[in-house]
């Protein structure tokens, strides 16, 4: 199966690679199996929800409500399913997990280390992100090349073997001048924050906009040393500390 799929992300990065944002999405929702967008919001996302709520198509959109988003953030779930009539499905963490969590760590304990905080978002992101992907074929990200270093090499398409599936990344070899023209065209709904300093927007206690001249992800977990901190949603689980329920 694994050799299947590996195949298939290869041909579909290269038809990918020949269309426009609108063309990438159709051809991945016309393919056998269920299509699953999950959107943080971010201008990146954004505009991915234009595209299947402009074009109608039949993509499932699904966002991770961990808890402790921004204000700014959960508004504009109401605001983007307003203006694209669309519905996007809301996962939330297990209370018992966050329970657990804070009986360990302390509700902010993700500031002590980083093994403290990489459990924080096994409870509150990569659980519900798997719940969200369950039974889905592919899984379609907002990832862009330029958005930091260890996501230069981004495919459009990939074999995710963690989950079993097949990763789009629709927007991998877009720029933010690029984003931002779609969003101008088509009245793509924003977060505030983005205009305040904030082009990498996550939880609010682990997320301060950037200076000039950083990398556009640098102020996610911005008290860490590691150039390539990540969440674990677009790494390997294995290559994190230990992020499941057992740990806590």
């Amino acid at each position: 199966m694994a050799s299947h799929l590996e195949t298939t992300a290869r041909v579909l990065s290269e038809q990918l690679s020949g269309l426009d944002l609108g063309g990438r999405l159709a051809l991945v929702a016309g393919a056998s199996g269920r299509a699953v967008f999950t959107t943080s919001l971010g201008i990146e996302d954004q505009v991915i929800t234009a595209a299947i709520g402009l074009n109608r198509l039949p993509i499932e959109v699904a966002t991770l409500d961990t808890g402790r988003l921004f204000k700014e953030t959960a508004e504009l779930i109401g605001e983007t399913e307003d203006r694209f009539g669309i519905e996007i499905v809301r996962f939330h963490p297990a209370k018992d997990e966050v329970d657990a969590y804070a009986s360990r760590y302390g509700l902010n304990g993700f500031y002590e280390s980083v093994e403290a905080r990489h459990a924080c978002c096994g409870v509150r992101k990569l659980q519900p992100l798997a719940r969200a992907l369950e039974g889905a074929s592919f899984w379609i990200t907002g990832l862009r090349r330029g958005q930091s270093g260890n996501r230069a090499e981004t495919p459009f398409a990939e074999y995710d073997a963690e989950r079993n599936l097949i990763k789009i990344n629709p927007l991998a070899d877009w720029d933010i001048g690029t984003l931002q023209a779609y969003v101008a065209d088509n009245a793509v709904p924003v977060n505030p924050l983005h205009a305040r300093g904030y082009p990498s927007i996550g939880c609010e206690p682990c997320t301060r906009a950037i200076k000039p001249g950083e990398p556009e992800r640098a102020g996610r977990w911005w008290w860490e040393n590691d150039e390539k901190r990540e969440c674990g949603l677009h790494v390997p689980e294995t290559a994190l500390p230990s992020l499941n329920s057992s740990s806590l």
